[in-house]
């Protein structure tokens, strides 16, 4: 009779604090409104970018070859968001595993072929952030930067008029 108690009684418990847990788990995955979706997608050499809420705004985000002050971290096309905001970002890759990297933003997610994975955040000020691809994902890994630049959401919105 015993084994049976000390058997169904920690199940019981494992049960009661599992069910309460996994629903909180799926909760803070989830993101109801978000007030910009993304879309990026991991190649070889360079990113592309995807405004999913608005129409005809995508590019692609190379390595910037010139010997500026933020040299092999900088990108011609910087990803434009706005500040104060809830940004969801949707990540995928072309080829190989990558991983988009912000760390100023502590921001680290997987880009795996065949994978949808999204990852939110709040940025509360207007700066310049770098970043870069964190996995060995081949040869010149390392020249697959990112470059975020946050402005406010009144210059925001100018922006994407220039696309309309």
């Amino acid at each position: 009779m015993i084994e049976l108690i000390w058997t169904i009684l920690p199940a019981f418990t494992l049960i009661f604090i599992a069910l309460p847990s996994l629903q909180l788990l799926y909760l803070l995955d989830e993101l109801n409104n978000p007030l910009l979706s993304l879309k990026t997608i991991g190649h070889q050499w360079f990113w592309s970018y995807e405004y999913s809420d608005f129409k005809n705004i995508e590019f692609d985000s190379y390595i910037n070859s010139s010997n500026s002050l933020f040299r092999l971290i900088n990108t011609d096309t910087h990803l434009i968001i706005p500040f104060l905001a809830q940004i969801r970002i949707m990540i995928s890759s072309l080829d190989v595993i990558h991983a988009w990297t912000i760390p100023s933003l502590r921001i680290k997610i997987d880009a795996t072929p065949g994978r949808l994975n999204q990852i939110r955040f709040f940025i509360n000020r207007s700066r310049l952030f770098f970043g870069q691809c964190s996995e060995i994902c081949g040869i010149n890994h390392r020249f697959i930067p990112i470059t975020i630049e946050s402005i406010s959401p009144i210059k925001f919105i100018h922006w994407i008029k220039k696309f309309s």
